[in-house]
């Protein structure tokens, strides 16, 4: 008899896997607890080098099930996801993603679907960076200053403080800052 599992990822830790947990329950899966996974860690990250994603493959076996929210918890690119996928179906696990109706991924429509929509969500994200890219030589051939704003009352309370004869630590005490941050102010004139 297949088990059903659920793989859970976010990015970072203050987002949570609660969503995805509840959006399974909604559907009409009943997962137990011991076989969901959650992880924190960006989809950068190959699913195979995920500690969380390779504990989930050690527990499952030939007929089970893995069910995600969305292609893009089990990877960010579509070779990666490609890949993630061809991996668990050689060994006989199928795949379901519930934002694509709950399509099995290890079956012939599942895997052209994926790869269709893996391609079109890298093809967008590569816009985007392109996007950026072109929007970021404008802004600097327009002249405009990129990055954060220069501190300029930090350095002039830290410049005060060192004119008083203070030492560092103390300056960092006494403005509640980093020493870090002190000696990046302490030679600004």
């Amino acid at each position: 008899m297949s088990r059903t599992f659920l793989y859970c990822r976010v990015s970072t830790s203050t987002q949570f896997t609660e969503n995805q947990v509840q959006e399974v329950k909604a559907a009409g899966f009943d997962v137990q607890a011991s076989r969901v996974v959650e992880e924190t860690i960006s989809g950068s990250i190959p699913a195979s080098e995920r500690k969380g994603f390779q504990t989930l493959l050690g527990k499952m076996e030939s007929g089970d099930v893995l069910i995600v929210t969305k292609l893009d918890r089990l990877g960010r690119n579509a070779m990666d996801v490609r890949q993630t996928v061809e991996q668990l179906a050689s060994a006989g696990i199928r795949v379901h993603c519930l934002a694509l109706g709950g399509v099995d991924l290890t079956s012939a429509a599942g895997k052209m679907t994926m790869q269709v929509l893996s391609a079109v969500a890298e093809f967008e994200r590569d816009l985007l960076i392109e996007r950026t890219q072109q929007g970021l030589i404008r802004a600097k051939a327009e002249g405009r200053r990129l990055g954060r704003p220069e501190a300029t009352d930090t350095t002039a309370a830290v410049q005060r403080l060192k004119a008083r004869d203070m030492t560092q630590a103390q300056v960092a005490v006494d403005l509640y800052i980093s020493i870090a941050t002190v000696k990046r102010h302490w030679n600004k004139a």
